[in-house]
């Protein structure tokens, strides 16, 4: 430490952040397994055990919020994961540097976009009376669409919105890879007549594997930690059956009812989950691909 002592002051800030803000609090856990009383504070409040946690089992509604949950979670998955990679292929293929820096531009853009202006703007858009959108339906002859007050319409607009804001920024740790993929393997592939797909195919793609594999790990690992500031500004009455979601929940428990207790215990819950995925998909992932996070 003594002699590389420049390197530990260059990591120390990070550190500090993550011991202040991200390991200090989860002192408070605890209050997941108590019913908290601010008048007696954390460590006064008396313990329950399992009751919040039981309680939310037997609740009406968990099956609902659950199935929520992962069915939006996992529509995103499936729908946003694969797409950056897609893009990324194929900005590495264009010759034109100009029209690919371009390109880049554009959608990296939206990832700008704070998710307040970006539920704003779907308002405008699919506005019943105003909106683009159901001005070109009924353009067509159709009748104006409710899309923001629609149950069936809310998971698809949460995945299409997301797949525009972040595919861009996600693009660019795929494109990253793809530079560091050895010239001479293309090179070697095309003296042996491989066309450009079979150079993406067996040369590109094998290259970035361990990238995406990381990341799938990841994404697999936060699969229960959806938005919740976009499913929160996004959600209303008449939309509220697909976008009660646990974030949602716990904000509504927690913040609106002031069930402290009660909320921590979900949020633990859930917590718990993502890292049953992690180190599971984790395990997986070292086995098949000897590619892992540890």
């Amino acid at each position: 430490m003594k002699q590389n002592y420049e390197l530990y002051l260059f990591i120390l800030p990070v550190v500090l952040v993550y011991a202040i803000f991200k390991y200090y609090p989860m002192y408070g856990v605890q209050i997941a397994f108590k019913n908290f009383r601010a008048s007696k504070g954390i460590w006064g409040s008396d313990w329950v055990g399992l009751d919040h946690f039981i309680r939310f089992f037997e609740a009406y509604n968990f099956w609902p919020i659950m199935e929520n949950t992962i069915l939006l979670s996992l529509y995103s998955l499936i729908f946003s994961f694969p797409l950056p990679i897609v893009v990324a292929l194929m900005l590495n293929q264009m010759l034109a540097k100009r029209y690919k820096k371009f390109v880049q531009t554009v959608i990296y853009a939206p990832h700008f976009i704070s998710t307040v202006v970006l539920v704003g703007m779907l308002n405008v858009f699919l506005s019943p009376n105003s909106g683009i959108v159901n001005h070109v339906i009924a353009f067509f002859g159709g009748d104006p669409v409710l899309f923001m007050a629609n149950e069936e319409w809310f998971r698809p607009l949460y995945i299409l919105s997301g797949m525009w804001q972040e595919t861009g920024f996600a693009t660019i740790i795929y494109l990253a890879a793809l530079a560091g993929v050895n010239p001479e393997l293309h090179e070697a592939a095309v003296m042996d007549g491989a066309s450009k797909w079979k150079r993406v195919k067996h040369v590109d793609i094998p290259s970035i594997l361990p990238t995406i594999i990381i990341l799938m790990v990841l994404a697999v690992g936060n699969i229960m930690s959806v938005g919740f500031e976009k499913a929160y500004l996004m959600q209303s009455d008449l939309n509220y059956g697909a976008s009660n979601i646990i974030p949602t929940y716990v904000y509504e428990q927690g913040i609106q009812k002031a069930q402290y207790s009660f909320s921590a215990a979900i949020g633990l819950f859930n917590a718990i989950i993502n890292v049953v995925l992690l180190v599971t998909v984790n395990r997986v992932a070292k086995k098949l691909t000897e590619t892992s996070l540890w």
